[in-house]
């Protein structure tokens, strides 16, 4: 438990930062003041925490400093993270099996949201599990996104199907079904090309990839990710919306957290369009995507040690 901890505390350190640099000194001992919710307020905005969440935190800490005139920052970032646990109940992505393998994953999205190095990462942490794995190379529209994938799957020794520039999506995600299929493979993960909502014949290409999936599987794919960048902050809301109503998804990856002090964005997102959030990228490397954890997110970002961490 205390290794995840450390990767959210370490991959949200952005998010953690902004907060800190406006409420230095709140959450380390002193009483709760007008002016220090004050600054706590602009912090929540800050992370991008948006307005019903930042409003329900401040209300919680106002009623209990009502309370209790001595209450202290400890106990205003314990409320916060409590806050976030309810507000976030539920929304832990559960990865699930298709009864007949492989278990199908399409991940979508728009360029550059991450979508084929979290492909590849979620390849390397599914096979770490123990489960057998074949990627689809199925972003044929760019050769560098082909060629990234197959640097990846050759530095982490992944399946790797794919063909050249250009070539049908469905049919390269047709064949590597078949693959996955005759391979007895627990998973097959589709990664795609990058998509605004406005291109129609991608969003096209996406409805035929499920089209002929389901040939051999009408079940599948099992699982429609929209990869988000995190640094988006709460403007990917429009962006998850649309593609929710063309492709019917099922969660969420949320990437590049490492990076922005934005990462309260995840929790608007969750309100918004209660898809279960999967996993977030934290980190460059593979061991950086990491499962979304409710418990590990709140602590992190109000600054809570874990309760395993070592004396």
């Amino acid at each position: 438990m205390f290794g995840l901890f450390k990767k959210f505390k370490d991959g949200l350190a952005k998010t953690v930062s902004a907060i800190a640099e406006k409420t230095r000194g709140l959450f380390s001992g002193r009483s709760i003041d007008a002016s220090s919710l004050e600054t706590l307020e602009e912090a929540l905005y800050t992370a991008d925490f948006g307005v019903a969440t930042t409003e329900e935190i401040l209300s919680e800490i106002k009623e209990a400093t009502r309370k209790d005139k001595d209450l202290r920052g400890q106990d205003a970032a314990a409320i916060g993270a409590a806050v976030l646990r309810r507000v976030l109940a539920g929304s832990e992505g559960v990865l699930t099996r298709a009864a007949t393998p492989p278990t199908t994953i399409v991940m979508i999205g728009v360029n550059g949201s991450g979508k084929t190095t979290t492909s590849a990462k979620l390849a390397w942490m599914l096979k770490q599990d123990g489960a057998t794995v074949t990627v689809a190379a199925c972003d044929t529209f760019r050769a560098a996104a082909v060629e990234q994938l197959k640097s990846w799957a050759q530095r982490l020794d992944l399946e790797l199907i794919a063909s050249h520039t250009g070539a049908d999506a469905a049919a390269v995600a047709f064949d590597a079904f078949q693959a996955a299929r005759a391979r007895a493979r627990d998973f097959l993960i589709i990664d795609t090309a990058g998509r605004l909502h406005t291109k129609s014949n991608l969003m096209e290409e996406l409805a035929k990839i499920r089209r002929v999936l389901q040939k051999h599987d009408p079940t599948a794919p099992q699982h429609r990710w929209l990869v988000v960048d995190g640094s988006l902050g709460s403007n990917s809301i429009e962006q998850a919306k649309v593609f929710h109503q063309s492709f019917g998804l099922t969660g969420l990856v949320v990437t590049k957290l490492d990076g922005t002090s934005r990462g309260g964005a995840i929790v608007g997102i969750w309100r918004e369009l209660k898809l279960p959030i999967y996993f977030l990228g934290l980190g460059e490397q593979a061991e950086d995507l990491q499962p979304f954890n409710i418990e590990n997110y709140a602590r992190a970002v109000f600054g809570i040690e874990s309760p395993a961490t070592p004396a």
